[in-house]
């Protein structure tokens, strides 16, 4: 059985920093792209960043040079590092497995099969 947990969120003042970290069980995660969505209420959930196995990296434009995606190899977890938080960086951010080793038109939900429960990050003064 797949299991996918996120920590780490919780609330920062803006120009903060925080690491998001996802915990797999079940598969390899190295294996398959990985991403990181966030949603706020009212809006679909929307892609922030997608690592390949081969450990290429993707991010929405709002994010750009703010975010970083990583993994740690020993470990079956994924990090997203977020610096320079904005207000409207505000979500609950999840995390999920891709159907596919690479990061190919990585946007769609539905190209991901595992997904975790999210956790909230609040960015405000």
């Amino acid at each position: 059985q797949v299991q996918v947990v996120e920590s780490g969120g919780g609330l920062v003042q803006p120009g903060g920093s925080l690491r998001l970290s996802c915990t797999v069980s079940g598969l390899d995660p190295h294996s398959h792209g990985l991403g990181w969505f966030r949603q706020v209420p009212g809006k679909e959930r929307g892609p922030v960043s997608c690592r390949s196995g081969d450990g290429s990296s993707y991010d929405v434009d709002s994010v750009k040079g703010r975010f970083t995606i990583s993994t740690d190899g020993s470990k079956n977890t994924i990090y997203l590092q977020m610096n320079s938080l904005k207000p409207e960086d505000t979500a609950i951010y999840y995390c999920a497995i891709r159907n596919s080793y690479y990061c190919y038109l990585w946007g769609p939900q539905q190209t991901y099969i595992y997904w975790g429960n999210g956790t909230q990050v609040t960015v405000s003064a």
